[in-house]
């Protein structure tokens, strides 16, 4: 079928047809013939999602200047045009070139939440690729993924063909160099297990013990590393950043200029998996910023700026490169946006700077209600912080506060539960006190997401909630936070019961996974498309008890599914985190001591941080 021909009468049909015509500004355009390899970056999400994600765009801006590599992109297709494209046997295609993926040398999936892994076997059914790897023939694409959901890779384990774990800038060209002409797929995967950061699943088999935990995993071949080290990027300043980013020809949820201002996090919160995985803190150099915003406003016509990062304001010269940035920004009539903040290190300088621009919500994240259950998942702040930063920020002219916190954290009880509305309610009294009836319209909103314990952090044993306990929380939530001016919204309790089932299931299920997508799920992330009711079918119908992985919590002594990958933070660690949080006990921001994670072993840890 020649794409392209049919394309042009589906997209008369679906609804927004410039998702999938690609041709947009700084896009790659090569000869397809001219090139060696042909890789397609697949997101598991709709293209509006996907555009959004700036590792996508470096990715794509590395791999496309190697001459003999090309690099496309692929989305999942919204739920209109799918049905057109199975109506018309239309398979799965790149925008750069309508090129069927089936015919690419390797498909790449970044993983980057669990709820999007239906959508990872739904693209691969659409692009007619065998969903197991053990079905697929020599002349099907190598099936790659990473991304933080692939440090535990094992619910993926009979889909993937290789994992990449840790940064990609300089791994996946690493990874696609190494394929030769006429080289079998087997000794292919056999030569770059070598390589740190490659995990082939077909390569391990785990045993079970009778009670369904895992006994061991056996290597099937000796040349396959007993762990896989992460891959790691020690000098971000020097890495390549795109300056050139393609510019979505309609609305997509992130539609600005990005800058990474630096990698990684020291506080330590023991629920946050990004802050463990991304570690050590490497930072560009603010000159280095600062060329890479010139050019890509240049070059895109985009106005506005945002920084990447854990916690932006944690940046070594922050409140310099925040103030030099405004004065660029302003310059060129761009606004400025700067993610949550961190309440404890509030630069007001900058605050003071933006007020000139329109001002959104101001977000805060305490995360817990109260100072023992911040001490449990040692968040670093107290009451004192939240007040003293939302009383500033008030007096600056903002007029409504976003609050995030969690429910279900290990040791919450529900006086924790009344902090969160007491915090609410304090600040209501707080814009009052300061400005009175003349205040105007002021407004908190409170949004409340489940705990979901993940791989390689301290909470990573800890049981989650039941669906019983989580309804009741909210429910009790909701009437604390009855209030005038105060918004209350809270996470689907179902989603979050599934997104604990794979962020620690292992290789049983992935037959669920499969099962879920042959029943009909897909875009589970999203409310409007998530039917527990098949997932229940799904659980049931290949014997796999959701509970098992979601609300049991383990013992150290338990083989967890993801122990074969090497984070670089020591499992010794985590264990001591955990013993703490039980404890109340704090563990100090390593940017002030050295917290003995078993970073050091493999890279410098900023000590000029420190100084």
């Amino acid at each position: 079928m020649e794409i392209s021909r049919e394309l042009d009468k589906l997209l008369k049909k679906v609804e927004k047809p410039a998702r999938y015509i690609g041709g947009e500004i700084n896009g790659a355009i090569k000869d397809p013939e001219q090139v060696r390899l042909r890789f397609g970056f697949a997101f598991p999400d709709t293209y509006e999602i996907g555009m959004s994600y700036m590792g996508m765009q470096l990715l794509y801006h590395i791999l496309n200047q190697q001459e003999d590599i090309y690099c496309e992109r692929v989305f999942a297709p919204a739920q209109d045009m799918e049905e057109c494209m199975r109506q018309a046997g239309m398979e799965l295609f790149t925008l750069e070139t309508k090129t069927p993926v089936k015919e690419l040398d390797f498909l790449g999936f970044t993983l980057q939440y669990e709820l999007s892994f239906t959508n990872v076997v739904n693209m691969l059914d659409l692009g007619k690729i065998p969903l197991l790897s053990k079905d697929r023939a020599e002349t099907d694409p190598v099936i790659v993924a990473g991304g933080p959901c692939a440090y535990n890779p094992e619910p993926l384990a009979d889909i993937i063909d290789v994992f990449l774990i840790g940064d990609g800038e300089e791994l996946l060209p690493q990874v696609l160099r190494a394929r030769k002409a006429g080289q079998s797929k087997e000794d292919y995967l056999k030569e770059i297990c070598q390589l740190d950061g490659v995990y082939v699943p077909r390569f391990y088999e785990p045993e079970y013990n009778e009670d369904g935990t895992i006994r061991q995993v056996r290597r099937l071949y000796e040349g396959a590393p007993k762990t896989i080290k992460r891959a790691l990027i020690q000098d971000l300043d020097s890495a390549e950043f795109p300056t050139d980013l393609i510019v979505p020809f309609i609305e997509v949820v992130h539609d600005r200029a990005v800058v990474e201002t630096f990698r990684g996090c020291t506080r330590g919160c023991r629920f946050c998996q990004a802050g463990m995985i991304y570690r050590p803190v490497r930072e560009r150099k603010p000159e280095t910023i600062k060329k890479i915003v010139e050019e890509q406003l240049s070059s895109t016509g985009h106005e506005e700026l945002s920084l990447l990062s854990l916690s932006t304001s944690d940046y070594s010269r922050f409140e310099e490169l925040a103030l030099d940035l405004m004065r660029m920004c302003r310059e060129r009539n761009v606004s400025l946006s700067l993610p949550s903040l961190r309440l404890d290190s509030f630069s007001f300088k900058v605050l003071e700077e933006i007020q000139g621009y329109k001002k959104s919500g101001l977000t805060f994240a305490p995360e817990a209600g109260s100072q023992r259950l911040r001490d449990v998942i040692n968040k670093g702040i107290t009451e004192e912080d939240i007040y003293g930063a939302v009383k500033q920020a008030l007096q600056l002219g903002w007029n409504h506060v976003k609050l995030y916190f969690m429910a279900g954290l290990p040791t919450e009880t529900f006086a924790d539960l009344d902090g969160i509305a007491e915090i609410a309610k304090r600040i209501k009294e707080i814009n009052y006190e300061l400005k009175g009836k003349k205040g105007g319209r002021f407004s908190v909103t409170v949004s409340v997401s489940n705990f979901v314990p993940k791989a390689h952090t301290p909470f990573q044993w800890a049981a989650q909630d039941t669906e019983e306990a989580f309804i009741e929380k909210h429910n009790y939530l909701t009437k604390q936070l009855s209030v005038k001016g105060i918004t209350f919204n809270y996470h689907d309790t179902k989603t979050s019961k599934l997104e604990a089932v794979f962020a620690r299931g292992d290789r049983r299920v992935g037959r669920a996974l499969i099962r879920a997508f042959e029943l009909g799920c897909k875009f589970d992330g999203w409310s409007e498309h998530f039917k527990s009711d098949l997932w229940d079918q799904a659980f049931a119908d290949t014997k796999i008890d959701p509970a098992f992985y979601s609300t049991r919590e383990r013992d150290f002594s338990e083989v967890l599914p993801w122990d074969m990958i090497d984070s670089l933070v020591s499992k010794d660690f985590f264990k001591r985190e955990w013993n703490k949080a039980v404890k109340e006990e704090t563990t100090e921001d390593c940017r002030k001591g050295c917290a003995g994670c078993g970073m050091n072993r493999a890279a410098d840890c900023m000590p000029e941080a420190r100084s």
